[in-house]
């Protein structure tokens, strides 16, 4: 098998500028966490995990669709078709995250909750433009778009923290802001608007996909109460401050978050190509060589991420002890790299049903031991059921594509096996008559 040299240069260009606002973020939540009291903190950690539910549902319901659907139409007026159905939708999703962001963050005593609503939102239909736009392979474009976006991001939020009185309300609204200015340089320099119609060719079209997409978000929802199990029951239990130590120390993982979406930016629309012409093979090859540089990647960060731990010195961090959170972190994030190329198989196969029942399966695990681990032990050693949670996904999930993937390329032997089931179900049936 021939390594993707090509993959590999789009991937460093995608990279850029996740690396962009993965540094903003980080050097964000640095500042926060020195200037932020651990429930202020707390608080923002918990904007911030909103801002990941609204993109996975965003993810699931339309980015990752219309990356799937217009790599694989034939036609220009096909991936306009579907570029506005999946825009529409985006635009609904995005307003009724930020709805219930502002909800949310107002329940749990946070005066900035429309302030943080707007970036939920904002951060989600950008999100979904981007990936868009990937699939339009109009990369460079996306980038000078992140660029603008981390520019505008930095001046604002300096601008927030330094002069504002409310530090947390107005670097929510500066992230909003700068959220909305990459938007508009993005659709400036492509020079192709996002096309939004609520007219009933557009409607029938998203139903008719919605049988598949009901199920993605079935997955989107499974996938957030697995993924963000730790941080609504710790902040639920014993609040936003008792999340605040995991929260300052999860953060310096998020890179492999932003690293991990802009491989799958990439290589989506690459492997559906490749499936559409039936060559299984290479997907499967590909899922493989990628995983092995992934999970080694996550691991090799994870370790100098412990070198840098003990220099992090915050009243958000309240005693905590470090080393332990960030070897537990480690266990959790090595699992995710690992999965994410099987559950990209199964997405481009259209098995949303098979996604969504793993991460059930993932989260019920998850809620059940975090609970656990809660009523008799200190909030950071809830990550360990959290690990035992992602170790479950990643297991099922390359059982499920290893046995899609044989199937399709099997699929004699599969109807051979069908039909002797069916054989062995007549004749016990006959026996027992």
């Amino acid at each position: 098998m021939k390594f993707p040299v090509h993959l590999v240069r789009r991937l460093v260009l995608m990279i850029g500028g996740e690396a962009m606002q993965s540094g903003f973020h980080f050097a964000l939540n640095i500042a926060l966490l020195h200037l932020l009291s651990a429930q202020g903190y707390g608080l923002f950690a918990i904007g911030m995990v909103m801002g990941g539910v609204g993109l996975s549902y965003i993810r699931s319901l339309t980015a990752v669709p219309a990356s799937i659907w217009m790599s694989k139409s034939t036609n220009s007026a096909g991936v306009d078709a579907y570029d506005v159905a999946f825009g529409t939708a985006a635009l609904v999703v995005a307003l009724l995250m930020a709805v219930g962001t502002a909800v949310l963050m107002r329940l749990l005593g946070d005066p900035s909750g429309i302030a943080a609503g707007c970036f939920v939102g904002a951060w989600s239909l950008r999100s979904h433009m981007r990936t868009a736009f990937f699939a339009r392979r109009q990369q460079v474009i996306v980038s000078i778009s992140d660029a603008a976006f981390t520019i505008a991001g930095t001046v604002f939020a300096g601008l927030a923290i330094w002069y504002a009185g409310a530090a947390l309300q107005s670097v929510f609204y500066a992230l909003a802001a700068a959220n909305v200015i990459g938007i508009f340089v993005l659709v400036r320099l492509a020079r192709r608007t996002m096309r939004i119609s609520f007219r009933m060719p557009t409607r029938r079209r998203y139903a008719r996909l919605w049988r598949q997409l009901c199920w993605s978000a079935f997955s989107a929802t499974t996938t957030n109460i697995q993924g963000q199990c730790l941080a609504l029951l710790v902040a639920g239990i014993a609040g936003p401050a008792a999340y605040a130590p995991l929260a300052a120390v999860l953060v310096l993982f998020a890179p492999l978050r932003i690293i991990s979406l802009a491989f799958v930016n990439m290589a989506q629309p690459e492997l559906a190509k490749l499936m559409r012409h039936n060559e299984t093979r290479r997907v499967w090859s590909q899922a493989r060589i990628w995983s092995v540089v992934m999970g080694l990647g996550g691991l090799a960060y994870g370790s100098a991420i412990l070198f840098v731990l003990p220099m992090i010195k915050s009243q958000a961090l309240q005693d905590a002890s470090v080393g332990t959170i960030g070897l537990f972190a480690i266990v959790n994030f090595v699992p995710i790299m690992l999965y994410i190329m099987p559950r990209i198989v199964l997405e481009i196969l259209g098995d949303f049903r098979i996604v969504a029942f793993i991460t059930l399966g993932g989260a019920i695990v998850g809620l059940a031991l975090i609970a656990i681990v809660l009523a008799v032990a200190s909030p950071p050693w809830a990550l360990l059921g959290s690990a035992v949670s992602e170790t479950f996904v990643l297991v099922a999930s390359w059982y499920f594509a290893h046995h899609r993937i044989w199937n399709i390329e099997h699929p004699e032997q599969q109807r051979n096996s069908r039909l002797g089931s069916w054989r062995r179900a007549i004749t016990f049936a006959a026996a027992k008559r």
